[in-house]
């Protein structure tokens, strides 16, 4: 039988025939996916070749029914910019999209395009995350927004979407677990708190960073008692090793957290 143009058949390991379907673009071969109809293989070829020579763009997607979005994104994207991805990605001036769906669409700076050119963004339970040196690694946390860290508290995004990555896009309030800005006041005033069957305060600062290495030593506390023990500890970057164990023994947690917590484990 004459396979139609663009697809080969092929067998999976406990032999069920499929059918492979591809094109070849400017030069490059590009794999459009499989299926187990015949039809279904010739359409998708079909559907790729007339998104070749149109200028359909993302919103006339739903006109096309068999090629999945991932490969008309690639298609149309080398069509239009001449940059060929793995990932589902659209070029822009000065941004580029990443579609997670037809119907989501993350923005980012174009300084991160290597980036996710090679890592695939993942979503799983609302969160969203990828996989990075054998990790799962928050999205949040690549820019610079601590885990539980709450919108409009501890970060906000200035446009209000907040599938804008974009780096102005994104205001950092609050860097650190536990620790808050003190509103209003002249110098700068953090507050440190830690959760233990409610949030407690540990103390107001003078600087962010001392605020979280007040946390970082409640935690440590904590953890010495059996309690906490999957709170993650602040990172405070770029600050000498000696400076921060100066810090970290030069605070006092107050006595009655501390009486608290030996009751708690008593």
């Amino acid at each position: 039988m004459k396979l139609p143009r663009g697809v080969c058949r092929s067998k999976k390991r406990n032999g069920t025939v499929y059918f492979r379907v591809s094109i070849t673009y400017k030069g490059r071969h590009i794999s459009l996916g499989s299926s187990e109809s015949i039809e279904t293989a010739a359409m998708i070829y079909e559907e790729a070749s007339h998104l070749r020579d149109s200028g359909d763009g993302v919103d006339e997607y739903t006109s096309y029914r068999y090629i999945s979005f991932d490969k008309y994104l690639t298609i149309i994207n080398y069509r239009d910019n001449g940059v060929y991805f793995h990932n589902p990605i659209y070029l822009h001036q000065r941004y580029f999209s990443y579609f997670l769906d037809r119907d989501t669409e993350l923005k980012f700076d174009t300084d991160d395009l290597f980036f996710y050119s090679q890592h695939r963004i993942q979503r799983r339970g609302g969160h969203l995350f990828v996989e990075n040196y054998g990790t799962q690694m928050s999205l949040f946390s690549r820019y610079g927004i601590h885990p539980f860290a709450v919108e409009n508290k501890d970060y906000r995004f200035k446009n209000g979407d907040v599938l804008d990555f974009r780096y102005a896009n994104i205001e950092i309030i609050n860097r650190y677990l536990g620790v808050e800005l003190i509103e209003n006041t002249i110098p700068r005033k953090y507050r440190s708190f830690i959760h233990v069957n409610g949030y407690y305060n540990l103390g107001v600062f003078s600087s962010e960073d001392r605020a979280a290495i007040a946390f970082n030593k409640a935690r440590s506390f904590l953890r010495e008692k059996g309690r906490n023990k999957d709170t993650p500890a602040n990172y405070i970057s770029d600050m000498p090793e000696e400076e921060y164990r100066e810090i970290y023994e030069s605070i006092e947690l107050p006595e009655s957290f501390l009486s608290y917590v030996r009751k708690l484990v008593d």
